[in-house]
């Protein structure tokens, strides 16, 4: 949904439509954004206006309300406030799995080129490969017409980048189309699209809904057509977002370059400070981790700009064994063992229990915006309490 004209002429930076760009929707007085709860709502009493429904167009005015499955006015304006974001017309679904899913259902490839990532993509694909026959291959496979190129960046679970840029011309000099997961660096941190993406997804539950408290997913478009057409689909598959959710999605975004930002500030600091210690003969950290992974790290030319405001805000550990890696998050007080990532706390996760294809001595850590200082001292004690093991 574009921006009203008067958002429009003013060149608005992200931290002020992520608070504004969804106002012109709101038809109380409300400051706070009020929550519709109603599936379905009351046609015209005129009978002039009950015009039978046609499949819209781009040109065609918003969609009045009917039911809920279609639109509603929370999610509306969720979609709103994320289109201006993320540059290009954007949906929102009930998880992100179900925006991957409307994804292969939408450009329905003969192959997905897709390596590493989230595993719950690879479960989903194979989904698809068992009812489509479309073919699974590794994302360094030569890309064909028809195919699909997938590419998660920054990598879930050791937060490292790969260029985008580089897979949009390999795919589109095929006749393939790029599909970029951006869930690990949301705006104001990357735009796919100004490499050269076609469709981006995100995981919402992370950090547009950044608090754990809501299940979301996102899918961005390049035109109107395409988000119509999607819109379409989704309306069929049933993969509509819940209006409770989508008003915690309106609340949280107003803050999502503040949480954002701070938390990968404190993700690259930790894994300075991490980075600089494993260097250190005998010092806790070299003798209790093995490796450090994080795009900060990485010193590729294309990364700056791709990456201009800083990295994301998680990054893996490798320890020396699995018994380490496995105790650590027992010893720390400030970072809950839990799965998941992009709230306001700090996270660390075990990876096994969620991926059992990963290294078993594999931490994941989610910073959240606690102080750093602080954050780091809770580390140091658990390095120390694991290296007297």
């Amino acid at each position: 949904m574009p921006l009203p004209e008067s958002l429009a002429s003013l060149n608005l930076s992200p931290a002020t439509l992520a608070i504004h760009a969804d106002e012109h929707l709101c038809d109380t007085t409300d400051i706070a954004p009020p929550l519709h709860v109603s599936t379905t709502f009351r046609y015209p009493n005129s009978p002039s206006a009950l015009v039978p429904f046609e499949q819209p167009t781009a040109d065609s005015p918003p969609l009045p309300f009917v039911y809920s499955r279609l639109s509603a006015p929370t999610s509306t304006r969720l979609e709103a406030t994320l289109s201006a974001l993320l540059n290009g017309p954007t949906l929102v679904y009930p998880s992100g799995l179900s925006a991957f899913h409307a994804l292969l259902v939408h450009v329905n490839p003969k192959r997905l080129l897709m390596t590493g990532g989230y595993h719950g993509c690879h479960d989903t694909a194979a989904i698809i490969s068992r009812l489509t026959g479309m073919e699974v291959v590794p994302l360094s496979t030569p890309p064909r017409a028809g195919d699909l190129v997938h590419v998660e960046t920054p990598l879930n679970p050791d937060g490292t980048a790969s260029d985008i840029s580089y897979y949009a011309s390999l795919a589109h000099s095929a006749g393939a189309l790029l599909s970029v997961d951006a869930t690990f660096a949301p705006p104001p941190l990357q735009d796919p699209f100004r490499h050269g993406a076609d469709f981006v997804m995100h995981s919402g539950s992370k950090y547009f809904g950044g608090h754990s408290d809501m299940l979301a997913g996102t899918l961005s478009v390049r035109t109107a057509e395409a988000a119509l057409t999607l819109v379409g689909e989704r309306m069929y598959l049933g993969a509509t977002m819940g209006s409770m959710e989508a008003w915690l999605g309106v609340r949280s975004i107003k803050t999502l370059e503040l949480r954002v930002v701070r938390a990968g500030a404190n993700a690259t600091a930790l894994v300075k400070w991490i980075d600089s210690e494993m260097r250190k003969e005998g010092s806790v950290i070299a003798n209790t981790v093995k490796l450090v992974t994080h795009a900060s790290l990485q010193d590729e030319p294309w990364l700056k700009e791709q990456m201009p405001n800083g990295f994301g805000p998680v990054f893996s550990l490798v320890m020396k064994s699995e018994e380490m890696a496995k105790s650590l998050p027992s010893k720390l007080v400030l970072w809950a063992h839990a799965t998941s990532l992009g709230g306001v706390e700090s996270l660390i996760e075990w990876r096994a229990m969620s991926d059992t294809g990963c290294d078993r001595a594999l931490l994941r850590l989610s910073v959240g915006i606690e102080n750093v200082d602080d954050l780091k001292a809770d580390l140091l004690r658990g390095f120390e309490a694991v290296a007297a093991l």
